[in-house]
């Protein structure tokens, strides 16, 4: 490339840098340069891993680069000076491949601690049990009702009319109850039942440090985290699942002990009151029919 074109190609290399990130995504406005402040337990021991990854690798570039600059600078071209090939150093090879042999293997370990911890263990028997369902292109979401218990599933049994694959007869007669949004209590165990009823979605949560695909034909039980803070979140499908893709997206909110039970009284008793008029109208409907 030409000298004349260098300067003109650099700058409009650097404004695309710059400035095209902002035109095809959604702007950030907290922690803009680095991770979203994080919500979860399981997180805040997921960001001391990063943490720590991030101070090794930005000490090991500094350093490779000073001494790189200093040996360009002490050992350049000089006139009169003739290059001497130097044979390698045994002991230096050694330790400059065993340190970073065990830095690699102490975050290994440390990783799969953290990942059997987060992932391994069981849910909380007092946790808020709470199913999610994608599909093209939204998220739905599924509470125990009265009995407190989430009335069980199959997965041959999804259809048009029973979206969560209810095995009870008559699924409008369950007392478990549906939202287009998630709210859950801060400080209280959360256990995640995932479902996809068409192709894979994944629920990912950047402030939950939480990313699982949901897999057709799949129920996935592992997934639990307990929140720290309360605010309004959003779970976003970050698997490429069709044109409306990008806006696959709900909300959570994070509240209150308190707040919560007022919303899900609330809700429980919505619920009992369309289980009982949906049983007056069957009943008159069976009673004509007779």
């Amino acid at each position: 490339m030409k000298s004349k074109f260098f300067v003109p190609v650099l700058l409009a290399l650097l404004g695309l840098a710059i400035f095209a990130p902002d035109a095809v995504a959604e702007s950030r406005t907290n922690n803009i340069y680095w991770t979203p402040v994080v919500a979860t337990e399981g997180g805040e021991k997921i960001d001391q891993i990063l943490n720590v990854i991030f101070i090794l690798t930005a000490t090991v570039f500094v350093l490779v680069n000073v001494f790189f600059i200093y040996y360009l600078i002490r050992y350049r071209r000089k006139p009169g000076v003739k290059a001497q090939y130097v044979h390698g150093n045994m002991g230096a090879e050694i330790i400059w491949t065993a340190i970073p042999s065990l830095i690699f293997l102490t975050l290994a370990i440390w990783g799969n601690h953290v990942w059997n911890e987060l992932v391994k263990t069981p849910a909380p028997e007092d946790a808020v049990v709470v199913e999610v369902v994608g599909y093209q292109f939204a998220w739905d979401f599924r509470y125990a009702g009265a009995d407190g218990e989430v009335d069980e599933t199959a997965l041959e049994k999804i259809s048009q009319d029973n979206k969560f694959g209810l095995i009870l007869e008559d699924p409008n007669l369950t007392d478990d109850f549906a939202t287009t949004e998630m709210v859950i209590p801060v400080g209280k165990p959360v256990h995640i039942l995932l479902r996809s009823r068409d192709v894979i979605h994944s629920f990912y949560v950047p402030e939950f440090r939480i990313y699982q695909d949901a897999v057709p034909g799949r129920s996935i039980d592992w997934i639990w985290f307990v929140t720290t803070r309360e605010g309004e979140f959003t779970l976003a499908c970050s698997q490429l699942c069709g044109a409306g893709h990008f806006n696959m997206k709900a909300p959570i909110k994070v509240v209150s002990q308190e707040e919560f039970d007022q919303w899900y009284a609330a809700r429980v008793k919505a619920r009992g009151e369309e289980i009982a008029t949906y049983a007056l109208e069957k009943q008159k409907t069976d009673v004509a029919a007779k």
